[in-house]
Formats: C-alpha cells, structure tokens, sequence
C-alpha cells in the first residue's frame, strides 16, 4: 500500500524510524514520497494545518469517522479540506487515496504518525513512559535523563518524554521508545507468573 506516484526510496527517502499499522504505512509512504521530491517542509507545514483544521473542528472529525459516506461526499471533502489548508500536492495526493480507499477514519493517527518521522527527521526522539499515576517531577527527570545517556537516543538527538496513565498496569512502568518496548508493569509480572503456575499445573 502506498501513497501514488512514488517509486523505489532511495537512502535519502527512507523514513528515519519505522512505523507499524496502517496508519504508519500511509505515514512512511507520504514521507518518502515528500523527501524524494524535497517537499518534507511543506508536507510537514501542511500536515500541521490540517491536523488544526481537524482538532478545532469536532464536526469535521466525525464526518471524516464516517464510514457511510458515498464516493462523492468523499471527493468534495477532500476538496474542502485541500483549499482549507491550502495543503502541497502530496499531502492532498495523501488525502485522495484515504478517501478512495476509504480510510478517511484514519486520518488522525496518520497525521500523528507523520509527526512521529518529522521529529525523528529533526534529531527528536519520543518516547512514553506509562505508569499507574502521574509521575512526579523528580522522577520524570530521572528517567528522562536515563533515557538521553541510553542507545536509544543516540548522541546529538534530543528526547521529547511523554507521561501517560493506565490504572491497568497497577504499577511499574512501561517504556516505549522508538520500536523498542520495556515492560516493568505489575499487570505484566502477575500476568507471567499466572502462566507460570498454570503451566505447572
């Protein structure tokens, strides 16, 4: 799957992180399509108009969510949009194919997916870091800090650290940065050790 127009990547095109799900895959394939055609900049301060445009708009966003919508609608929305934003070609290329794909729905985890390889694009590395309740101060610069010295991060990046909450995970914390994944959660240690005892049963 894949945005239209575009062509083997060459290095310089490749996406600077990769990204899982349909959303990722609609995400990589704007971005390589833009740096191949040196549009990464316009791309991204298009994206940033259209993700506005969506945020302040709750009645757009559910129009957008709505699967139902004849072909027709979808064509004028796109046109809507494209001349509200007044986006460059391939993020109005990008719009297109959602909506003839009818995928439209996805549109804002797409666009947050974009974020996720412009700031990778800039030396920007996120990560989240999820806990049963908020995380003090202290301890999220402890942590932040743990992170920026790790190979994660890599010298000359900066990191951007994200405190999410999940009364689910009872406890611990679960690290996600880049693709990588570490889970120090409570839920996940009772979890493996339920399976340990049923396996020994």
């Amino acid at each position: 799957m894949a945005v239209r127009g575009m062509a083997t990547a060459t290095k310089s095109s490749v996406p600077p992180v990769q990204l899982f799900g349909l959303d990722g895959t609609y995400a990589s394939a704007l971005y390589t399509a833009a740096a191949k055609s040196s549009a990464l900049e316009a791309v991204e301060k298009s994206l940033s108009k259209l993700k506005s445009i969506v945020s302040k708009d709750p009645k757009l966003a559910e129009i957008i969510a709505n699967p139902a919508l004849s072909q027709s609608d979808k064509t004028a929305i796109v046109e809507i949009i494209t001349k509200a934003a007044s986006l460059d070609s391939a993020s109005a290329n990008l719009l297109s194919v959602l909506a003839e794909n009818n995928r439209l729905a996805i549109l804002p985890e797409v666009l947050s997916k974009y974020e996720t390889l412009v700031n990778a694009y800039h030396g920007l590395v996120e990560a989240t870091v999820t806990s049963a309740q908020s995380l003090d101060a202290k301890t999220l610069s402890t942590i932040e800090a743990a992170l920026a010295a790790s190979e994660f991060v890599g010298e000359g990046k900066k990191l951007q650290l994200t405190n999410k909450v999940n009364s689910d995970i009872l406890g611990g914390l679960v690290v996600e940065i880049g693709d990588k994944t570490v889970d120090l959660s409570v839920q996940t240690k009772v979890t493996r050790l339920n399976q340990a005892l049923n396996e020994s049963i």
